[in-house]
């Protein structure tokens, strides 16, 4: 096994853990969920077109401050601060990272970086329960992460049922076909493929363009990771990607919104 399945197996063994010791009665959670305003639509917002650039594919811009693979990469970032600046580049959705241990994250990232915009935002987190599901629309999330790889086919398809009935999207997360496969018979809308090979943690863009064509039209596809070239972004456009997400190469530059524009082409 390489890096990455080490991380992501000691990652989920965390969430999991903690999932098993989380003693909170799920139907009063679904029912706090249910009371919460409307979520912004966060597939409707990567539908309709919210394009940057000529052409290109929207934007998910990411506030992440550290990663287990790579460490810190903007650890003293302001979430409200640096959601503006992706605002005012014309990112189409905002994604948070709010896993602490591992990411640097929190829920307070989330909340402050929504509160400073009008985007609608993921939790970017790992997700193994229905309390996890519900902490998400309690955050103030507009959209979560379900990673296939992460999950049984039971657990993907209860996990995806709950979040559409507290009036969440899903973005669900695939490596290759086979989950594809499986993403779309638990009913997934939105399917992001992650280009990072979980056992080389290498970046294969091939990957992604080749499990783009295994997903029909009526599916929002999302682009995910290794993306930090104009040309990476047209060439996933070119795949029939409705969206990229992209965190490092913008959180790591000394200005994230013109990083932003530069990637789009928005700049120019």
């Amino acid at each position: 096994m390489g890096k990455m399945a080490t991380y992501l197996d000691k990652i989920l063994a965390s969430h999991r853990g903690a999932a098993r010791a989380d003693n909170r009665d799920v139907p009063v959670l679904v029912v706090e969920a249910q009371k919460c305003p409307p979520a912004r639509g966060f597939a409707a917002a990567l539908r309709n077109g919210a394009h940057v650039g000529p052409g290109g594919p929207a934007v998910i811009a990411e506030i992440k401050r550290r990663s287990p693979s790579k460490g810190p990469l903007a650890p003293d970032l302001v979430a409200g601060v640096v959601a503006k600046s992706y605002a005012g580049a014309g990112a189409a959705c905002l994604s948070v990272l709010t896993d602490n241990e591992f990411f640097g994250g929190s829920a307070e990232d989330l909340a402050e970086a929504r509160a400073a915009v009008e985007l609608p935002v993921l939790r970017k987190d790992f997700t193994v329960s229905a309390a996890d599901v519900c902490d998400a629309r309690l955050m103030g999330a507009d959209a979560l992460l379900l990673i296939v790889g992460a999950l049984s086919s039971g657990e993907l398809a209860e996990l995806l049922q709950l979040a559409r009935h507290l009036g969440l999207d899903a973005l669900v997360e695939v490596h290759d076909e086979v989950e594809a496969e499986l993403a779309l018979s638990a009913g997934a809308e939105m399917v992001g493929v992650n280009q990072r090979d979980l056992v080389t943690f290498s970046v294969d863009t091939d990957r992604a363009v080749r499990v783009s064509a295994a997903l029909p039209g009526t599916v929002v596809r999302v682009a995910e990771s290794g993306i930090r070239t104009r040309d990476d972004v047209r060439r996933l456009a070119d795949a029939g990607f409705d969206a990229v997400l992209v965190g490092e190469a913008l959180v790591t530059a000394s200005d994230p919104g013109a990083a932003l524009a530069s990637l789009t082409g928005a700049a120019s």
